[in-house]
């Protein structure tokens, strides 16, 4: 059971400027001739608390509108400064997604903003490619061994699927190429990977493709990601594509694809049969310059199906994520229900969101996929109302996620 503070336990820790579970930044304020940006600041020191490396297990605490020496500043708290906080979580220079809360807290008398910081279940963390860790008081970037030191507390019992092993494969269905030249660059901040002389198997590791540097087996995640063939390992890990003439599953099948292979490929491939499948008018009339419509907005269609990929079940499960094309609409259907955080009463709401395989979630980040988190099915939204059609409609059940897209029709006005 996760830890929560009361407030008197909040003005303790606030008044504790030796706490190895405390940041205190005045505002968000930034000072010229001061490199670091304050929310730079407080970014990296969530990064720190949700890697723990102390061992504490208790959620790390930034205080905002305290000053160093833990008397409140007597800054107001408004809405927009509680906003730029919670998009720690969410703006994708975090990974993975830490686990934390914030709220407008009355400790001694004044306002000050609370960010809550829970220990990660698979640390360690990163912030913009680097590790933040906690030595005492401070922020300093982790070292070789305190990265071991993370990888190896992962509790693989509780670990969500994405990093449990895959005691049949080796290293062998790893493209380590592939890792190396195109992932690692992505992941890892350039003077770091310039400078470390860690070995591939540590790089592996500390990325949660292999278990771990004395046991480098393959994870669910590495197998995804850099599997030479994945669906060896995870038969239903693919994509289904089917245009199917008219409005009807029993229609006549016209074009299909199993896309295959490692996630990016499976993108790369779906996304040539989307593009092929979207007519585009042109409109030379309605204004001074030609104006284009196509029957879904390309970027409505990729949000869906990355989300679709990203948060599905691969666990138990051989169904693969289909997403079929007919006459007036697309159905895209996602093995595994609404996780978490998540339910059928909230699905589908800005922000509101949850991560059945975080460690995927990071890799799709890293690789550009995604570009930030819970907002895919509000971007999606956006698309299809400038597009001028429905917004996609959703039905969940407990083992799969069902989304419709209402096609445009081309000769609508805009």
């Amino acid at each position: 059971m996760r830890h929560t503070y009361s407030d008197q336990e909040l003005a303790a820790l606030m008044a504790d400027i030796e706490s190895e579970l405390v940041e205190r930044q005045q505002s968000l304020l930034e000072t010229p001739g001061k490199k670091e940006r304050p929310i730079e600041r407080i970014r990296r020191a969530v990064c720190a608390f949700a890697s723990d490396l102390p061992g504490h297990r208790l959620p790390g605490v930034v205080f905002v509108g305290v000053r160093d020496n833990g008397i409140p500043s007597g800054i107001e708290v408004t809405d927009r400064l509680l906003q730029r906080l919670a998009d720690i979580k969410t703006d994708g220079h975090t990974l993975p997604p830490p686990a934390m809360s914030v709220t407008k807290r009355t400790l001694t008398g004044c306002d000050v903003a609370v960010v809550k910081v829970q220990p990660a279940d698979v640390p360690p963390v990163r912030s913009r490619g680097k590790i933040w860790i906690r030595v005492g008081p401070r922020r300093a970037i982790a070292n070789a061994q305190d990265e071991r030191i993370l990888n190896e507390r992962r509790h693989h019992r509780n670990a969500p699927f994405d990093v449990q092993s895959v005691p049949s494969a080796t290293l062998s269905d790893l493209d380590l190429r592939r890792f190396e030249d195109e992932y690692l660059p992505r992941a890892v901040d350039r003077e770091l990977l310039a400078a470390n002389d860690r070995t591939t198997e540590e790089r592996l590791a500390a990325a949660k493709m292999i278990t771990s540097v004395d046991q480098p087996t393959p994870t669910i995640v590495g197998l995804l990601i850099l599997g030479v063939g994945p669906q060896d390992f995870l038969p239903g890990a693919y994509i289904q594509f089917l245009r199917i003439l008219g409005t009807e599953l029993s229609g006549e099948v016209v074009d299909e694809a199993r896309c295959g292979g490692p996630i990016t490929r499976q993108l790369a491939r779906l996304n040539d049969k989307l593009d092929a499948h979207n007519r585009t008018a042109i409109d030379f009339t309605a204004a001074r310059c030609e104006q284009r419509r196509s029957t879904y907005p390309a970027a409505s269609l990729r949000q869906i199906t990355y989300n679709a990929v990203m948060h599905r079940t691969y666990e138990a499960t051989n169904a693969p994520v289909r997403v079929i094309w007919f006459d007036d609409r697309v159905e895209i259907v996602s093995p595994g229900g609404p996780y978490g955080a998540v339910t059928a009463e909230n699905f589908g709401q800005p922000l509101v969101t949850d991560y059945r395989n975080p460690s995927l979630a990071e890799s799709m980040r890293v690789l550009g996929l995604v570009q930030r988190f819970g907002l895919g099915i509000a971007v999606a939204r956006r698309e299809l109302l400038d597009n001028g059609q429905a917004e996609p409609s959703f039905r969940t059940e407990s083992n799969w996620i069902h989304c419709t897209l209402r096609a445009r029709r081309l000769a609508d006005p805009p």
